[in-house]
């Protein structure tokens, strides 16, 4: 090596070596494709610029560095290095970048002491015989790798460039426009992902596929898990715990691997001090007790410890049982609030004696866990609060003015999956990227900044929901002050290829916006253990339901052909396999229910509806094989199950769907038709005013938006017109939990001035919260009778939580469906 690279190699420097890469289209806009007046040049007439670092720096700089190089030749096709050089470099470990900053060249005051901060400049003459060198300094390191990371971003090289096969669109030359640009502290301290429920995907693709000479999942898996959560600005893994996969910890080399990335180490609220319970407790389940084994436990915890008091972890402080189940022992709240805090004493003992006593830790009040904190339970101040949702990705629990002053702040732990009752999600990935903004933009409101944890399951194929999770916390503000549909464009638009966007996220919002009124792995209307029974729509409503899919599939069908050929497999896994298995899984399933309704009425329709069901779950089948098998050369063979994938966790799932053999069915006969549902009276959100407090939230509910309102609020009011008939009004509200922290939520309806307050109960864990969260509503009758023509409706405020879908009119004599 000679010349410039030399001198630099002399000053402290290395040269960073080739990596894998891929790209999507550019970001926004300061890198580019034509040269202007004082720009910086990465790549022209065929050369790159060389990627420097310095042999001090933390590994993780170097491996982002080498990432950056790769993705430089992916996006130019050339590895030929030019004049010009990227220095990277974290404040106080690069020689270079020091004396640049000692000698004014570059102001990072504002760098010194910052969280994951970073800056990215062109500095001209900034060392012997280097004409020119763009210079991405970070104030720690990840700070610095994070650097590194948008710079790969902004040359159009997609975080999902693996995960989810979006691959380069390639430009001959590549320009940095002038100026300074910098990024950061992120608006929450920790944020990252969990690995959960990965039995179906994850655990069978890693083993049988893509690192079979490794227990899964190994160090050849978390290595791609790593290099996504640095990408997306992540810096926190709970890592994968179901009795299907080893032990993080049981393989050293895990914990060796996500030090050299820079990636922090947690384990979630039933693995408290690192230890994966289920794959490392080798005693029986009842020995789990801290009343009787008080010992063996602390024991198995230090253990822990000393292995891994070196590394960068986040520990779970508490105690629950061997799995996601409640404390073994203690047999009341008080009884279990004590031995809380005498655990709390212990762990945190073990941690002084290991000399980490200043390390991050964390406890989650999760499920029962909320009960005893509610109870009195002492937590240490410097501890963060953890706090979850209800599973279905309502927060439970907003920190008030007591916990927020705490030192150790307050987080959340979010799902975006969950293998629970009253019925699991996790085969589509289709919670509302509105909803994820709304409760988390409440939290972070209310002091929640020090901790975001997303429960991702498998995390295919929640790539939208993982990431738009990950930009809230990296940029809340600039994130959530961009419409749902503005973002989600923009996020297609640079995995699918320009020209995309608006269709993929008009397609998008049908999927969230259909699938928010049952989700695919909810189309049955009985609990688990129940006597069977149909769902509450009649065939006309289905068929309206199904309509609305057919709708999307069209929207689907005309975006097809504008996706480039490169960009066909990701295509398939971002948008096309979710919005196509679940439209079949919604045909299978009301057209198998039309045919049992059907049978003794009109054989012939009731036999159409069966090959309807039966074409509908080949397709699933159809699908599902694609992704398995063909999709990138068969990369993903084994990563997608259609739920129910088999017959384990049974109390947690939907029964498998009945479909009629298709060798039973006659030969067709003419289709009876069926009457249209009936269109009935309703005020949606948009036809509301926006008095002063009120608002419409975008991207949620059944009809596109809902209503909310920030307290104190005027009222706000709406008529609508009845036809003939006795009618009642029927508020529709998403079942959030109160601001309070309290069991109720509140608002006031009148009705040509007649006022109705409803006190709508909120306990997790009953029937009640059971039907809500499958049909993500509470739906409220009112008591008034109403006859035919207009009416006046005004809504008060009790609760700012309160989030208004609809309020419909029903004929008096029928009963409420979830339409």
């Amino acid at each position: 090596m000679r010349g410039a690279a030399s001198l630099l190699l002399a000053a402290g420097f290395a040269l960073a070596g080739p990596a894998q890469a891929a790209a999507s289209p550019p970001g926004d806009g300061w890198v580019h494709f034509e040269p202007a007046r004082g720009d910086f040049a990465l790549a022209k007439d065929g050369r790159v610029a060389q990627v420097v670092t310095a042999p001090e720096d933390y590994d993780v700089v170097r491996i982002a560095a080498e990432d950056l190089r790769g993705d430089l030749t992916a996006v130019t096709g050339v590895k030929a290095a030019s004049g010009t050089e990227i220095w990277i470099g974290t404040l106080g470990r690069n020689p270079a970048i020091d004396r640049l900053v000692a000698a004014g060249r570059i102001d990072a005051a504002k760098l010194r002491g910052a969280w994951e901060s970073f800056v990215i400049a062109a500095v001209p003459n900034p060392a012997p015989g280097v004409k020119q060198a763009l210079v991405v300094i970070g104030s720690d390191r990840r700070g610095t790798a994070y650097g590194a990371y948008e710079l790969s971003r902004a040359i159009g090289v997609s975080p999902w460039h693996w995960w989810a096969d979006v691959p380069p669109e390639h430009h001959d030359a590549l320009y940095v426009s002038a100026g300074t640009r910098r990024f950061g502290p992120p608006s929450v301290q920790y944020r990252g992902i969990f690995i959960n429920d990965e039995d179906w995907g994850l655990v069978p693709w890693a083993q049988g596929t893509f690192a079979p000479n490794e227990p899964a999942p190994g160090p050849k898996t978390y290595a791609k898990v790593f290099d996504l959560l640095l990408r997306l600005r992540a810096n926190t893994l709970w890592p994968a715990m179901h009795k299907a996969s080893r032990a993080f910890n049981a393989d050293p080399a895990n914990a060796a691997l996500a030090e050299r990335y820079g990636v922090v180490m947690g384990t979630s609220h039933a693995e408290p001090m690192l230890r994966n319970n289920v794959g490392e407790w080798t005693g029986k389940a009842d020995d789990f007790n801290y009343l009787t084994n008080r010992d063996a436990i602390r024991d198995y915890w230090r253990q822990r410890v000393r292995s891994n008091a070196a590394y960068e972890t986040i520990w779970t402080l508490g105690l629950r049982g061997i799995h996601d189940s409640g404390m073994i022992g203690p047999k009341t709240d008080e009884e279990r609030r004590a031995t809380l805090e005498q655990v709390f004493a212990d762990q945190r003992q073990m941690l002084d004696e290991a000399g980490i006593s200043g390390a991050p830790q964390v406890f989650t009040p999760y499920k029962e866990v909320l009960d005893i904190y509610r109870a009195g339970l002492k937590v240490p101040g410097d501890v963060t609060l953890m706090w979850t949702d209800d599973n279905f990705g309502y927060l439970r629990h907003f920190p008030d003015d007591a916990e927020q002053a705490r030192g150790g702040g307050n987080g959340v732990y979010y799902h975006l999956s969950y293998l629970g009752a009253p019925l699991s999600y996790i085969w589509l990935s289709t919670t509302p990227p509105a909803l994820i903004r709304e409760e988390m933009g409440r939290a972070w409101d209310n002091g929640a900044r020090k901790m975001w944890i997303a429960n991702v399951g498998d995390i295919k194929p929640a790539e939208l929901g993982i990431d738009y999770f990950l930009s809230l916390a990296w940029d809340i503000e600039g994130t959530r002050a961009q419409p749902i549909g503005t973002w989600v464009g923009q996020w297609a638009e640079r995995a699918l290829g320009q020209g995309t966007g608006a269709q993929a996220a008009a397609v998008l919002g049908d999927y969230y916006r259909l699938n928010f009124a049952r989700r695919p792995e909810h189309l049955q209307w009985y609990l688990p253990g129940e006597k069977p029974h149909a769902s509450p729509l009649g065939i006309a409503e289905a068929d309206a339901r199904l309509a609305g899919f057919a709708a999307m599939e069209q929207r689907l069908a005309a975006l097809r052909p504008l996706i480039p050929a490169d960009r066909a497999d990701a295509f398939f896994e971002l948008l096309d396999y979710p919005v196509s298995a679940s439209a079949a899984a919604n045909r299978r399933f009301f057209a198998a229910e039309a045919h049992d309704a059907l049978r003794d009425a009109a054989p012939a329709e009731s036999w159409r509806r069966a090959r309807i069901a039966a074409d509908a779950d080949a397709e699933l089948t159809a699908l599902t094989r694609r992704y398995n098998r063909e999709i990138a050369g068969g990369k993903w063979r084994g990563i997608m199950a259609v739920e129910p994938a088999d017959g384990q966790w049974r109390g947690f799932r939907l029964t498998p769907p009945v479909v009629p053999a298709v060798a039973e069915m006659p030969a067709g006969g003419d289709a009876a038709p069926v009457p249209a549902a009936p269109v009935l009276p309703m005020l949606t959100p948009a036809q509301f005013p926006r008095a002063k407090g009120w608002h419409l939230v975008d991207g949620l509910g059944r009809n596109g938006a809902v209503l909310g309102a920030e307290a104190p609020s005027a009222p706000t009011n709406a008529s609508i017109v009845l036809p003939a008939g006795n009618w009642r009004a029927v508020v529709d509200l998403l079942p959030t939990y109160p601001s309070d922290n309290g069991d109720m939520l509140r608002l006031t309806v009148r009705i040509d001035g007649t006022a109705q307050t409803l006190n709508v109960p909120r306990h997790t864990g009953d029937r009640d919260w059971a039907r809500a969260v499958l049909d993500n509503r509470i739906s409220l009758p009112l008591s008034a009778a109403l006859g035919a023509g207009q009416h006046r409706v005004s809504i008060e405020i009790g609760d700012p939580a309160v989030m208004i879908e609809a309020i419909r009119f029903v004929p008096a004599d029928k009963p409420i469906t979830p339409t």
